[in-house]
């Protein structure tokens, strides 16, 4: 039995999510589908994240066992070539230890969000960015995410369906960038609570609106309270960017 580490990116669109759904298609299922074409077996998906619907994957790190002799260059090419049409690709393949483990190895994620920042509909970005029409001020909203920093009780940012362990969790990195039209928002953290990302995101959208003062973020980060929440930025423009693990 060998264990394949696969570097995933994929359009989460037309996707329930990466994990299996009962109520429609996933990436896992896509993925897993094309391993029992290649080699008859019934494989696992593992991955580093758990993207919701609509969420994309710049290089989402995923491992499966596959008990057939096979070149990881060959099984990368063959993934690809039975995961079409679906808007999912393979981008890198290897093998890896036994006790490497996608979720459990992994010691830090980074997302990046994306806003497009006009009021002329979107074309070739729509369902890969949230099109906010109003003026955002791009730098109160990084001045004001800088109180999310550090080690927090997410309760705010967090869904009620979330099923971590605790709502306390460490923020590494959060920066708020503009190029053009675009605002980027780009964190990082060992690991994130459910819609935690597109939580804060819609938070420091209203900042940038000017319909929150910046001292609101550290206020509803304190409260510690769902009720509080003043936004959820949509799916469509969220990336898992990169899973990092130890060298």
């Amino acid at each position: 039995m060998t264990r394949f580490q696969l570097i995933l990116e994929f359009d989460g669109g037309p996707f329930m999510g990466l994990q299996r759904q009962a109520h429609g298609p996933s990436v896992q299922q896509s993925v897993e589908e094309a391993v029992k074409a290649i080699t008859g077996e019934t494989a696992t998906l593992h991955s580093a994240g758990r993207t919701d619907a609509g969420v994309h994957a710049l290089a989402m790190s995923s491992h499966v066992e596959i008990e057939r002799e096979i070149e990881p260059f060959r099984l990368m090419e063959a993934l690809n070539a039975h995961l079409q049409p679906d808007p999912v690709a393979v981008t890198d393949c290897r093998v890896v230890a036994d006790d490497w483990h996608a979720r459990f190895s992994c010691v830090g994620r980074s997302y990046r969000y994306r806003i497009v920042n006009r009021r002329a509909p979107l074309t070739l970005e729509r369902g890969r960015a949230w099109q906010v029409p109003q003026p955002l001020d791009a730098e109160a909203m990084h001045r004001a995410g800088q109180a999310l920093v550090g080690q927090h009780d997410f309760t705010t940012f967090r869904s009620a369906h979330c099923q971590a362990a605790s709502p306390v969790k460490t923020l590494d990195s959060l920066r708020v960038t503009r190029d053009g039209e675009h605002v980027l928002i780009e964190t990082a953290a060992r690991s994130f609570l459910h819609h935690q990302v597109r939580s804060m995101v819609g938070c420091l959208a209203l900042v940038g609106m000017e319909r929150w003062p910046e001292q609101r973020i550290a206020e509803v980060l304190e409260a510690r309270d769902r009720q509080m929440l003043g936004l959820n930025a949509p799916p469509e423009g969220l990336y898992f960017v990169a899973a990092t693990y130890p060298e």
